[in-house]
Order: C-alpha cells, then structure tokens, then sequence
C-alpha cells in the first residue's frame, strides 16, 4: 500500500529551556526550531486495504462477537439454573475481563499492578499509586464504553477526566495546551523519537478523527486500528494517551455492536509483544497502515484465546465453589459467590452493601465462606479485616502470566 497517511512536518519557535542542568551539548541541542507531526486528515481518507488483510480482519470482529455471546451465555444459564443467585450481576465475567484489560492497558504504559493488589484497591485497602491508577482506568474504560453511542470529543475528555483525576500535571479532562514529544530520554522535542503536532493544531485533528470514528463504510476492525493510530497520533493530553487511545478502541467495538457486554482484552493481545505494537505505530506515522491492522487482528485472537481460558478457570471455580458451600441458596453466602469472580478481595461493609444484608448475616456469611475455604483472611486486624478468594487471584495472575504482565 502507498504511504496516503504519512505525516507532514511543520517548523516552529522553541524558546524554553531545560528544566534541569545538562551539559553545553545536551543544551545545545535543545535550542533552536523543532519540528512537529502533521497528521493527515483521515475523515475522507479513500482507504485501500488489501483483501486477504481485510478478511483476516473480520475473521478477527465475528470470533470477538462469538466470543461476547459465549460469556452472556454462561451468565443467562446460570441465571436461569440458580436463580437470583447468579442474576445479581448479568456477568461478573464481564467485569473481570474488564478489570484485566484495563491492567494490562496501563502495564503497556509500564503501571504494573497485580490481582491481588487491585482487589484490595477496589475496596481501599491500602492501594498504591499503581493500583490507583489501574482502578482509575477501569473507570475511565466503563465511561468511555457507557457513552459509546456518542462518542465525541466530550466523551474522550470524561474518559480521561476519570482516568487521571487525581494528576493535577495531566490537565485531566482537558486538551493540551504545550508541545508534548515521545521519548523518555528526551530534553527537549529536537531529540525526540516522535513529535506529535502543536498544541493549536489537537481540536481540528481530533474533529477530524471524530469525523472518521463515525464513518459506517469501513471494515470495523480496520477502522478501529487506524482510529486508535490517529489519535496516538494527534496526541492530545499532556498524559494518559495511550491508555485513553485504547478506551476508544472498546467504544467503537461496542458502538459498531460488534461487542454487547464484554470488554474483549485487547490490551492484553497487544502486551504480548509491545515492541511490534510500538513498531506498528511508528509505520502508520510513516503512512504504511498494514502493520497497525495487523497488530489489532492478533491481538485480538490472543485476547479471545486468553479470554476463554480465564473464563473457564473462573466457571471451573464458580463450580467448585457451588459443589463446597453447605449454605442454602438465597443465603447471603450463596448470594456473593458470583461477586468474589468480579472482586475477589471483601470485607463486611462490602458484603453488606452487595447483598444487602444485615451485618450480622454478612458476618454470617464470612463464617460460612471461610469454613468452605472460599476465603481467607489477610490480617488479624479485627476492625479492618479483609477476606481474598485466593482461587480467583490464581486464576488472574495465570492469566497475566500467559499475557506476559507482571506485577505483584
């Protein structure tokens, strides 16, 4: 393919200084005019994408689809065998995979938080600066996909609002209004790997991008990967690009129905091999498409494949847990067996706001479980006691293993 979405590149003043001391040759090369990215336009783009590529690519969207159905269907036959029991969530799946696509999203950006540790921040207990911004993500990501019948440039600032909230330096919700450049060894945008455009060129550039998320004619994995492409691309925060950039990604996949309940790990695809998915980024800002679409269609089989094997370990669990507890159903132990899938770290305020129970019944409920040996506790701290369902947290991180994340 010919290079139609190559970068142009533009001059500008560059009159700061480093923020540090450096040498007289770091400084030096740091002064003077930088040259930043021109983004192509892409709304109108005639896009010309090889056709084995392109049946590859919808190969790719029907077993992401077959896969949706698949974790709906577990959840409606338990439903329908247990009752309210299992209906409490439509699919605690969901929001496990969710949660392991959002922490292996912010693992590219080199966040590193592991099951445990996010459980036990989804509850607040003690998180780290790393977990909070994993839990962070899931936010951003449920916001981005909850809007993704609109989605706009307000959409993509709630994701981010939501994503860095907390990070005063990243102007959460709002666009930038600096030159930011690519390369963490970089003084300065005249040594670094990549310029994204200025800052007075990012409302265009994203109207733009916007204009060709809404497009109806294109193959929708093809458009996601160069959508996702173009606004790493466009670059238009201060931080949080990358992980806002794949929020888009679930949004479109939901808007275009090719998703209804799941948040497919995608990231968790790309994490396998970061450095053809960085490379693939690079070629598309060179105006070679093919790499990036390629990269989104393996990881996407990946993710489908990791994906099934972490729902049946969790269903193998759900079962073995069902066949342990001696306690009758509509009990409050039953009733939280399908919440430890999805947060596998509880104590008894939690407990109580997910059943509904009274305190003593949630107390009651923790007896019963521990007996069981569903959960143990993580401390003897009487007041603020925590319980983790350690066969979940098996199940996560062999997961994140297979996936190549890390994290403890």
């Amino acid at each position: 393919m010919e290079p139609e979405f190559a970068v142009a590149w533009e001059t500008h003043p560059w009159d700061r200084e480093p923020d540090h001391a450096v040498s007289r040759r770091q400084q030096l090369s740091a002064r003077g005019p930088y040259q930043a990215a021109l983004p192509v336009a892409v709304a109108e783009s005639k896009l010309q994408v090889d056709g084995a590529l392109q049946a590859e690519a919808e190969d790719a969207v029907r077993e992401i689809t077959r896969f949706d159905a698949e974790v709906t269907a577990i959840a409606e036959r338990r439903a329908a065998r247990e009752g309210d029991d299992a209906a409490t969530e439509l699919a605690p799946l969901a929001s496990v995979l969710l949660r392991t696509e959002s922490a292996s999203s912010s693992e590219i950006e080199g966040v590193t938080a592991g099951a445990r540790t996010l459980a036990m921040a989804a509850i607040d207990a003690k998180a780290g600066p790393n977990a909070q911004l994993v839990t962070a993500n899931v936010t951003a990501m449920r916001r981005a996909v909850a809007l993704a019948d609109n989605i706009s440039i307000d959409t993509i600032l709630a994701a981010h609002q939501a994503l860095l909230d907390q990070h005063a330096h990243a102007a959460p919700g709002r666009l930038r209004d600096q030159q930011v450049w690519i390369g963490s060894n970089a003084l300065s945008p005249h040594t670094a790997s990549f310029v994204p455009p200025h800052q007075s060129r990012v409302p265009a550039a994203l109207d733009d991008l916007i204009a060709f998320v809404h497009r109806v004619d294109l193959p929708v994995l093809v458009q996601v990967a160069i959508a996702h492409a173009q606004f790493e691309t466009i670059h238009p925060f201060n931080d949080g690009n990358g992980r806002i950039g794949r929020t888009l990604v679930h949004a479109m996949l939901r808007r275009s129905g090719v998703t209804r309940t799941l948040t497919v790990p995608v990231s968790a695809g790309l994490l396998t091999d970061t450095s053809a998915y960085f490379h693939a980024l690079t070629d598309y800002r060179e105006g070679y498409v093919e790499a990036i679409i390629r990269q989104f269609i393996n990881a996407s089989f990946r993710a489908i494949g990791n994906g099934r094997i972490l729902v049946d370990d969790l269903e193998q669990v759900y079962e073995d847990w069902s066949e342990k507890l001696p306690a009758r159903r509509g009990s409050a132990a039953r009733r939280l067996l399908p919440h430890l899938l999805n947060q596998p770290a509880v104590n008894v305020a939690y407990i109580v706001a997910v059943t509904g129970v009274a305190l003593s019944a949630a107390q009651r409920a923790v007896e019963q479980l521990e007996d069981a040996e569903i959960i143990t506790r993580t401390n003897g701290n009487q007041r603020n006691r925590v319980w983790i369902a350690q066969d979940v947290i098996d199940a996560l991180d062999v997961f994140a293993e297979r996936v190549g994340r890390r994290g403890h």
